[in-house]
């Protein structure tokens, strides 16, 4: 399968159940989805985790990625670090869509503790049918990209 229905998947110990569920959704739905786990529930950093999904989204490995910790936000915040990676943490469809639709973003956390697999499915739904608007959009967008340099 093509990278560009290739997608990250990764977590830290909290959020196995979600990504999970979440792996399996996406895969009936025709993704190639590349679950670099963890599989076992002991305590794991989710730095680590964050990282590397973001590597594979940055390298183009992957077209998009999603990754999940208690919160959501430590693992993105750690995603972010990756130079090219454009993530957000959302708890609701609506953000889940702007984050693509405005903020060309390239990978999605959530939280474990925070949303149910229900609503989590919903999220990751918005997130992948969203695709970037461009226009005055793009030059916002750039003006994130400078940052890294």
């Amino acid at each position: 399968m093509s990278a560009d229905k290739r997608i990250a998947l990764s977590s830290d110990h909290a959020a196995i159940p979600l990504r999970r569920a979440i792996a399996e959704h996406m895969s009936a739905q025709g993704w190639d989805v590349v679950d670099i786990g963890p599989t076992t529930p002991e305590s794991t950093h989710y730095p680590t985790h964050g990282a590397a999904a973001a590597r594979l989204v940055a390298s183009g490995d992957c077209r998009l990625g999603i990754v999940l910790c208690g919160t959501g936000q430590g693992i993105m915040m750690a995603a972010n670090k990756v130079r090219g990676i454009r993530c957000g943490v959302c708890s609701d469809t609506f953000s889940a869509r702007m984050i693509r639709q405005h903020n060309d973003a390239n990978m999605l956390a959530l939280g474990a503790r925070v949303v149910g697999e229900g609503l989590a499915l919903e999220i990751v739904d918005a997130f992948l049918d969203a695709s970037f608007e461009g226009g005055r959009h793009a030059t916002r967008v750039d003006m994130i990209s400078a940052l890294e340099r």
